[in-house]
C-alpha cells in the first residue's frame, strides 16, 4: 500500500505540472499571435516574409530584318536590335509591398522595386551607365495620407507618365516590338516626387516634380521638369489621360516641353482599341523645333488563347533634333518622317507562357534611313514566361 501510495503521488504532481506548462504554452502562443509573430495558418509561420510580392517574367526573341543591315543593327527597333539573332531580352523581377489603398479614413505605407536584365536592360532602365542604376528600372516608396478621399505620394525613380505602351514589351504589350513614339516622344523613369489625388470614380489628377525629362536618376543641372496628368473615365470601358511637361534639361538642350493625349476603349469583351498623341517642343539655342507623333492600337481576341493585334503609329522630326544619332542607331541627320505597322499574333498555351509571332513594316522620308534603303520588313517571334 506504501508503494502504489508513493505512485499515486508520483503521478498527480506530473500531471500538475503537464497542466502548469500546457497553461504557460498556451499564454506564449496567445501573446505571439496578438504581437504577429505566429498566424493562424501553419503554412504562414515566417511573418516577416508574408507581406513581400515577388513577381517578373523573362523574354526571349528572334528577328530578321530584311534590309540586311552592314552593322547587324537594326536602327529604331526595338527589341530585337541585333538582326538574325537570339536574344535574351529582357528578366525582370519586382519586389512589392501590397498595393496602398487610397483611404480617407486611414494610413498607408508600400514600396515597388523592379529590376530588368538582358540585352533590353541599357534602353528600359534608367541611365544604364550611372553607378548604382544599371539593372534599375524603378524603386519608390508609397504613402496614403488621410485627407479627402486619399492623398498619394510617391517617392523614388519613377516610370514615366507618357507612353501608352509598357517599357516591359512584349510580356504586357499585346505587340512585341516597340513603336517608335515609346522612345522619341516618350522618356525614360526619373527621379522625382509625385502627388496624386482621385476627386470621383471618373476624375483624377498627379502632379510630378524631377531630375529632368531625359536627366534620369541625377539631375544634369540646377532647374526641374514638372509634370502633370489629368485622368478621365467617361464611362468604365473608355479612358483618357491628358498630360502636359515643361523643363529645362541641360545648357545644349535648353527646354522641352510638350503635351500628350493618350486613350482606351474597350469596344466590346473581345475588342479594344488605344490612342497616343503627342508634341514636343525642343528649344535649342533659342530656336524651337517641333517633333509631333500619333499612334493606334487595335487588338481582338479570337479565342481564349490566341489574339492578333495591330499598331500604325507616324512620327516627324523635320529639324533632326529626335531621330538623329540617337542611341537606337539612326545617323546623324538634317530630319525624317518615320512610320511603323506592326501585326502580331498573341498565343497563350498556359496562363504563364506568351507567345508572339510578328511582322513589321518601317518607311522613312530618308533613302537611307534603314542602310541603304528607305523601307524595311522585319519577321521573327518573341517568347515570355510571366511568374
Amino acid at each position: 500500500m506504501p508503494a502504489w501510495a508513493d505512485e499515486t503521488d508520483r503521478l498527480k504532481k506530473l500531471e500538475d505540472e503537464n497542466a502548469a506548462l500546457k497553461s504557460r504554452l498556451d499564454s506564449l502562443e496567445q501573446m505571439a499571435k496578438k504581437e504577429g509573430i505566429l498566424t493562424e495558418s501553419a503554412t504562414n509561420t515566417v511573418r516577416a516574409l508574408s507581406p513581400i510580392q515577388l513577381s517578373g517574367f523573362v523574354t526571349s526573341s528572334y528577328f530578321y530584318d530584311t534590309s540586311n543591315p552592314k552593322s547587324g543593327t537594326s536602327p529604331g527597333y526595338l527589341w530585337n536590335r541585333k538582326s538574325d539573332s537570339f536574344a535574351l531580352n529582357k528578366v525582370k523581377l519586382t519586389i512589392a509591398s501590397p498595393a496602398v489603398e487610397r483611404s480617407g479614413d486611414s494610413w498607408g505605407v508600400g514600396y515597388r522595386a523592379s529590376m530588368i536584365f538582358g540585352q533590353d536592360a541599357a534602353i528600359v532602365n534608367t541611365k544604364s551607365s550611372t553607378v548604382g542604376f544599371s539593372s534599375l528600372r524603378e524603386a519608390y516608396v508609397e504613402l496614403n495620407a488621410p485627407i479627402g478621399t486619399g492623398l498619394n505620394f510617391k517617392a523614388g525613380e519613377l516610370i514615366s507618365l507618357l507612353n501608352y505602351e509598357s517599357g516591359d514589351g512584349g510580356a504586357v504589350n499585346d505587340n512585341f516590338s516597340q513603336g517608335y513614339q515609346w522612345f522619341y516622344t516618350g522618356n525614360p523613369p526619373a527621379a522625382g516626387a509625385q502627388l496624386g489625388y482621385t476627386f470621383t470614380d471618373w476624375l483624377d489628377a498627379k502632379v510630378r516634380l524631377q531630375n529632368g525629362l531625359y536627366a534620369g536618376p541625377i539631375d544634369n543641372n540646377q532647374s526641374k521638369t514638372v509634370m502633370a496628368s489629368i485622368g478621365v473615365k467617361p464611362t468604365d470601358k473608355i479612358w483618357m489621360n491628358f498630360v502636359g511637361f515643361t523643363g529645362r534639361e541641360n545648357d545644349s538642350l535648353r527646354i522641352v516641353q510638350g503635351v500628350s493625349l493618350l486613350g482606351g476603349w474597350s469596344v466590346t469583351d473581345k475588342f479594344h482599341v488605344g490612342t497616343e498623341l503627342d508634341y514636343f517642343d525642343f528649344n535649342i539655342g533659342h530656336k524651337d523645333h517641333a517633333v509631333w507623333s500619333t499612334g493606334g492600337w487595335f487588338s481582338y481576341a479570337l479565342t481564349d488563347k490566341v489574339g492578333a493585334a495591330i499598331r500604325a503609329e507616324y512620327l516627324s522630326d523635320t529639324d533632326g533634333v529626335d531621330a538623329s544619332a540617337d542611341p537606337l542607331g539612326f545617323a546623324p541627320n538634317a530630319g525624317q518622317d518615320i512610320s511603323s505597322v506592326a501585326f502580331t499574333f498573341n498565343i497563350k498555351p498556359l496562363p504563364q507562357v506568351k507567345i508572339q509571332p510578328e511582322i513589321r513594316y518601317d518607311h522613312s522620308s530618308l533613302s537611307d534611313a534603314f542602310g541603304s534603303k528607305k523601307d524595311r520588313v522585319v519577321v521573327g517571334a518573341g517568347v515570355s514566361y510571366l511568374f
